[in-house]
């Protein structure tokens, strides 16, 4: 039941993370200093544990302020916010059933909306954030990397060869495996128990590098497949991409002031975001998602399934411990599929390209779900506690 609940909440989820999340039963998880110490702006920090401010609320519980219009609007946006998946699962069911709701979101707001939730994640980022992973992280973020654009490229391309799918839904299956990570992976880290400030540079790392090895992999893999257009692949992941995060993380060191103002409404501005993005994306392939059947949503469930476990047990055999591969796990699972939609309408000719990327949403929804879920009734040992320590 919990995890059909949980599937349902996060199966449409592709880029947002709720702001209202408690600090982990368990251990204290190893984070960047500089993502630590720092105050969470945005929507995707927010469970980064504290839990010495945690035990001071509990030792003077009279100290908490009267409410007032700020506190009443931010429990409110809170609530509204952590429902988000929710709102994403009627958006998609309701373009399903009357796509004319959602085809005036034509290809300029979609590319809009997809820039603000790249905003949202520059304006959290600092150029120590990237120092810091070059000191302590670097070994975990190149393997999960090397998991995002090398494995699931190719077994985006293996599961479609052994599904017989046509050329077009080959190219869409492969478009979905060489695409970034998504950002509702944070999210499903945070509920796994792994290490979120890990989760938010690997995911960092692998949006930028979608830059080059986006394009890079689908002329390679797919040149000889259906006509690729490899440099407006990469001119479009710039402007969706490069430049909001180079613009958040110029507003977060030289007007601080603007973005603590923005804070308060930013999460919602996601919510919206994400929702119309979604409910745009499906309402578009509506008649193709029916008639594809099984034989499209089998390959694409296997690729963020497949994708997750080995994402998890082949970190495990090199030695990472549970807590970073739950995460890398989970980071190589989730994919950015509305972004993928996006350059599959933008820059592949045939129409079928697109329709793997809106299929994709609902299992890499479902797939980080499952994953999230049976980790969290896992605890995390006393001996990875002492090697995270």
């Amino acid at each position: 039941m919990r995890f059909t609940i949980a599937a349902c909440l996060l199966a449409t989820a592709h880029g947002f993370a709720p702001t209202t999340m408690v600090a982990p039963r368990h251990a204290t998880v190893r984070a960047p200093l500089s993502m630590v110490k720092r105050p969470s702006l945005s929507l995707f920090k927010r469970s980064l544990p504290a839990t010495k401010m945690a035990d001071a609320a509990l030792a003077v519980p009279d100290a908490v302020p009267e409410p007032d219009a700020v506190s009443t609007f931010q429990k409110v946006s809170s609530k509204f916010v952590n429902l988000f998946p929710v709102w994403t699962a009627l958006f998609a069911g309701a373009a399903l059933y009357n796509p004319n709701l959602f085809l005036w979101l034509t290809t300029e707001y979609f590319t809009a909306g997809l820039a603000l939730l790249m905003l949202s994640m520059g304006i959290t980022l600092t150029p120590k954030d990237f120092a810091d992973v070059f000191a302590e992280d670097l070994p975990s973020v190149i393997t999960q990397w090397a998991g995002c654009y090398v494995m699931m490229p190719i077994l985006a391309l293996a599961l479609s060869k052994m599904a017989g799918l046509s050329p077009e839904l080959t190219a869409g299956m492969v478009l979905v495996g060489s695409i970034n990570g998504g950002q509702a992976s944070n999210l499903c880290t945070y509920i796994a128990k792994g290490n979120v400030a890990l989760s938010v540079i690997m995911t960092t790392a692998t949006t930028i590098s979608a830059i080059f090895m986006t394009p890079l992999l689908c002329k390679w893999l797919l040149g000889a497949i259906v006509p690729v257009n490899a440099m407006g692949i990469a001119v479009s992941t710039i402007q969706v991409v490069l430049v909001p995060i180079l613009l958040g993380m110029s507003l977060n060191k030289y007007s601080p002031k603007t973005v603590e103002k923005v804070l308060p409404v930013a999460p919602l501005l996601g919510v919206f975001s994400t929702i119309f993005l979604v409910a745009s994306a499906v309402a578009q392939v509506r008649e193709p998602i029916l008639a594809a059947g099984w034989g499209l949503q089998l390959p694409v469930l296997a690729l963020h399934l497949v994708g997750g476990l080995l994402g998890y047990f082949v970190p495990k055999m090199q030695g990472f411990d549970e807590t970073t591969s739950r995460t890398m796990a989970i980071e190589t699972s989730m994919k950015s599929s509305a972004f993928g939609f996006l350059l599959a309408k933008l820059h592949f000719s045939t129409f079928l390209t697109r329709v793997p990327s809106a299929v994709s949403v609902v299992w890499m929804g479902i797939t980080g779900a499952a994953l999230a879920v049976v980790w969290e009734d896992i605890p995390v040992t006393d001996e990875e506690k002492r090697k995270r320590g």
